[in-house]
């Protein structure tokens, strides 16, 4: 994605064929800066996507749900903290608490879609209601302040009925705002968005998602400063994309050579009849690196899931199949060939192809570079909040 710090658009809304009104586009790119918390740049995204399917009008709790099922994924498949975890283990951000509680409520899935996500809160809605108004005490204000610095009457923070006047004031008097406030009560007040900038954010929908994911993937890598390929963490990705064909081929090469033990069952592994998987999951490495992948029973698979296994006992048994793939890709013409063609799609680290497959490791040594380099990883989920799998 390309870098930017504002949205790089000019617009001039015509109608009718007469000059109507120059949208100021400066005061706009500042409505995500200096954030407090995450949740400002899920409203700003959930407003986007609501007027780009033809709202014009909405109410807080509408953007509220929208915002919900926006930030589902990222926290429940990758238990990414929204804002952060403050200095007691304590979760920081409304919007990453309120969907902890729709978790403990429902038993919604991780890649639930967005459907079934509204379905859920509409059940539940009595029990995340406190949840739900927390997310509108500042942000749909604060969110306006841009605008406001084209006014030399002062801004009322503390009153929120003298809040909504003054929004109504400066459209009318000032700038034309994004959208103005109704007078009805927390999450029943309405939204009304100006159509000038409907006309605009509809034109322009693409670039702003685009802008608005660009900053807020900016603080949440800041606030996740151990999470690989964050921006891979905000959405559900398509399966097609794993890349595992090669490492398959790989291992059933070995497998005609020599017997290969299953890391959790100790039993033999039979050709074909196996899932090649991660030791570390996917859904927190986000890649398909050799040196992180395992063959393993199909039943176990889906029972180990999403989840760590216990580093011990089992990183010794999966270093030692390692080591085992490591022997004959310098014993074997045939595995080497196959180890080859991982090159493309598995074999990225620097470190396994400086360290780890170069020829002349003694077993100690492999295990050793190997736990130096998966270990920080391992442990990094686990902070993370991934849970352990019970196996064995």
């Amino acid at each position: 994605m390309a870098e930017f710090d504002s949205p790089k658009i000019e617009y001039t809304l015509t109608i009718d064929g007469k000059y109507y009104n120059t949208l100021d586009i400066e005061s706009f790119s500042l409505m995500m800066k200096d954030p407090s918390y995450c949740y400002k740049f899920y409203w700003l995204e959930a407003i986007v996507q609501l007027i780009s399917e033809g709202v014009s009008e909405t109410t807080f709790d509408a953007v509220i749900d929208e915002m919900i099922c926006n930030a589902w994924y990222s926290v429940r498949e990758f238990h990414i903290h929204l804002s952060g975890i403050s200095a007691d283990g304590q979760v920081r951000d409304g919007l990453e608490r309120a969907v902890l509680k729709l978790t403990e409520l429902s038993d919604l899935p991780a890649n639930a879609s967005k459907v079934e996500i509204k379905n859920a809160i509409a059940e539940h809605n009595e029990e995340l209601k406190v949840y739900k108004e927390q997310l509108t005490n500042m942000v749909p204000y604060r969110a306006l302040a841009g605008f406001f610095n084209k006014s030399d009457e002062p801004v009322v923070w503390n009153s929120i009925r003298r809040m909504i006047d003054y929004i109504d004031r400066i459209n009318r008097e000032v700038v034309l705002l994004p959208y103005t406030l109704g007078s009805e009560s927390k999450l029943k007040k309405k939204i009304h968005f100006q159509d000038a900038w409907v006309a605009m954010i509809q034109d322009q929908t693409v670039s702003i998602l685009g802008w608005i994911q660009y900053e807020k993937v900016k603080w949440l890598q800041n606030n996740n400063p151990e999470v690989p390929g964050l921006i891979y963490k905000l959405a559900p990705m398509d399966e097609k994309m794993r890349k595992l064909n090669n490492v398959r081929k790989s291992w059933e090469g070995i497998l005609d050579i020599c017997e290969v033990r299953d890391v959790f069952t100790d039993q033999p592994v039979v050709s074909k009849q196996y899932d090649v998987d991660h030791f570390i999951p996917w859904s927190f490495v986000m890649n398909d690196e050799l040196w992180n992948l395992m063959p393993m029973d199909p039943s176990l698979n889906s029972s180990k899931n999403n989840r760590l296994p216990k580093w011990n006992p089992f990183f010794e048994r999966f270093a030692k199949n390692q080591f085992l793939m490591y022997t004959l890709i310098h014993k074997s013409a045939v595995i080497r060939k196959l180890y080859e063609a991982c090159y493309r799609d598995n074999l990225h680290s620097i470190w396994a192809g400086q360290e780890l497959y170069k020829k002349g490791n003694t077993e100690t040594e492999f295990y050793n570079i190997l736990q130096k380099n998966m270990q920080p990883v391992y442990d990094s989920a686990r902070r993370q909040g991934y849970e352990i799998w019970n196996r064995g």
